[in-house]
């Protein structure tokens, strides 16, 4: 029996490891959607909105290596696009297939019409338009490839009549190719690095994401060094944990002053599968190394001295027998002391009472950090959130943690969830949501509800844009259209046929949050925290009080005298936690 593109899609993808794809199905997509049917090896998930079913295939894709979504002609593929600009970004392997109207009716600015070339190009590795059945085969073989070997996106566009018309030769595989190969920098560059790590004395390592398959390696590398060992945001799951001795925090954005100092006061900073995107707050005057899989990285950031293109785990294994051993732990003993004294600064947030529907995000995170599994997976909404996050979620046995931490946007953190809920259905799945992110994809919640996802929502509910409204006060303007009117996200769950609750009391965060975690099924927890917990960055301080002054200036020019004392009594709990 002859078999039709759409057929042959589904073979390529099944051959990839890609067990299920998301998409709402219509018009161009319909012929996919009944190959599918018909071959039945390949799991439908019918999202309500194709941006969620881009963050939920790209959550696949950093579980299990590929991921798959789709969207129909015109709009259904259009929204797709922000979902798969956070995957590329990411360098997660997804599939993404654009179907379109008629190839016969391209062109003319047809109804629907788009050029998914144009469209796509940005936020891929890979993008082509397969206007013939013989395109589309070679089209699916090489998106594939590309996606994998590359880590992005792929698209391919695919005109309805095509899917459906027959293949009568293929030329290309029917298979993948994951590749293994070992890559560390030459021998002399090699002998280069160790020279300029041993006549260092005081060594600093910054470890990223690309150290997620290098755990063992890096700690092993901290200890003959005798170096503190700070994170990105990303890496952070990975090596923040109690039983790390060298541990001392993130840098950045959402870092600590243990973390930027170590940075700082080093006289020779690693930077390990790193592309830190905040250059304010790398150092310039001492020495920089930097080693990344991806050489085009390298330097971009940072004023690095030294560059090496080299998969991490492997350079290090090669890296530590040249290695002098250093005796000297003085510097890693005062960075760990304050890094300590931070961590205790953090716990006394979590201690301080709320008033009602006031409750202090710090506690809900400490809560969730302690009794969520040794092995949960965690999603993190961009915002205030990731901030909790950042403070309080540890790594212990063999967490994960993620979130839009490339491509910066809203409304993640759910549907990352569910796409972890599919993956790994035998671990805790927990997505820590902003109230204005969930409030985006809010109709997808029936998704988890159709399927029976079982993850558990928790909704930090400060009835602002939390994020936006810091940045407005630390940029000098007035707070405005940063708060927002929410609907009682419970009621909403509940008629969606999940378990949930709400909490406005300090007192029944912890056994709400336990009865949550222990549902059979999906459950949300909407809880009402205090909308000025607001955290700041390290080393931002002298910014921080010119904005503050600039932003009192202007509301008191305004004539707006209750916002000058509103904005005042905030800043003043900044202020203390400055200095």
């Amino acid at each position: 029996m002859a078999k039709n593109v759409a057929d042959l899609l589904v073979e390529n993808l099944v051959n990839a490891g890609v067990k299920r794809l998301y998409a709402v199905t219509g018009d161009s997509l319909n012929p996919i959607n009944d190959a599918v049917r018909r071959d039945g090896r390949l799991e439908w998930i019918h999202v309500r909105h194709e941006e969620a079913g881009a963050y939920a295939a790209s959550m696949d894709a950093e579980l299990d290596g590929i991921g798959c979504c789709m969207g129909s002609s015109g709009p259904g593929h259009v929204h797709l696009i922000n979902g798969l600009y956070d995957a590329n970004r990411s360098g997660n392997p997804v599939i993404a297939i654009a179907t379109t109207i008629n190839a016969n009716k391209i062109g003319v600015e047809n109804f629907q019409e788009t050029n998914v070339v144009k469209l796509f190009d940005d936020c891929s590795k890979y993008c082509v338009m397969a206007n013939t059945p013989q395109q589309a085969a070679q089209a699916f073989q090489s998106a594939i490839q590309h996606a994998i070997q590359k880590k992005g996106v792929a698209v391919v566009g695919l005109p309805g009549d095509v899917s459906e018309a027959d293949v009568e030769k293929v030329s290309t595989s029917h298979k993948n190719y994951y590749t293994n190969s070992i890559l560390t920098p030459g021998k002399e560059d090699m002998q280069e690095l160790a020279k300029v790590i041993n006549s260092n004395k005081k060594v600093m390592l910054f470890c990223g994401y690309g150290c997620k398959d290098a755990q063992k390696e890096a700690m092993l590398l901290s200890e003959k060094l005798n170096a503190p060992m700070g994170y990105s945001f990303r890496g952070k799951i990975f090596f923040d944990k109690i039983n790390n001795p060298y541990a001392i925090g993130l840098n950045g954005l959402l870092g600590s002053k243990s973390g930027f100092q170590a940075m700082h006061d080093a006289d020779l900073v690693i930077l390990l599968g790193t592309d830190f995107p905040y250059s304010d707050f790398i150092p310039e005057e001492n020495t920089i190394i930097q080693i990344d899989h991806k050489p085009e990285r390298i330097g971009r950031r940072a004023k690095v001295d030294y560059g090496y293109a080299g998969n991490i785990k492997d350079t290090i294994e090669v890296l530590l027998p040249l290695l002098e051993k250093k005796s000297d732990d003085g510097f890693l003993k005062g960075m760990r002391k304050l890094h300590d004294e931070q961590e205790e600064k953090y716990a006394s947030y979590v201690q301080e009472k709320s008033k009602e529907k006031n409750i202090h995000p710090e506690f809900v995170a400490s809560v969730i950090d302690d009794i969520a599994a040794d092995d949960a997976i965690f999603t993190v909404d961009t915002g205030m959130s990731a901030v909790w996050a950042a403070r309080y979620i540890k790594g212990k046995r063999d967490r994960y943690l993620t979130g839009s931490f490339n491509h910066g946007s809203m409304a993640n953190a759910m549907p990352m969830a569910i796409g972890a809920g599919l993956s790994r259905p035998d671990r805790q799945v927990i997505a820590l949501c902003g109230d204005g992110g969930i409030s985006m994809l809010l109709g997808d919640l029936m998704t988890i509800s159709q399927y029976n996802i079982p993850v558990k929502i928790i909704i930090f509910n400060n009835r602002s844009l939390g994020m936006v409204k810091l940045e407005m006060q630390v940029a000098g303007y007035p707070q405005w259209q940063t708060d927002m009117k929410n609907p009682d996200f419970a009621m909403v769950a509940e008629a969606m046929d999940i378990k949930s609750w709400s909490v406005s009391e300090c007192k029944d965060v912890k056994n709400t949050l336990q009865e949550a975690l222990a549902h059979n099924g999906p459950a949300l927890v909407n809880i009402f925290t205090d909308p000025d917990a607001l955290a700041m960055p390290p080393k931002l301080e002298f910014s921080q009080v010119k904005g503050f002054a600039k932003s009192m200036g202007k509301l008191m020019l305004n004539g707006q005298a209750a916002d000058v004392i509103d904005t005042a009594k905030s800043n003043m709990k900044y202020l203390k936690e400055l200095f």
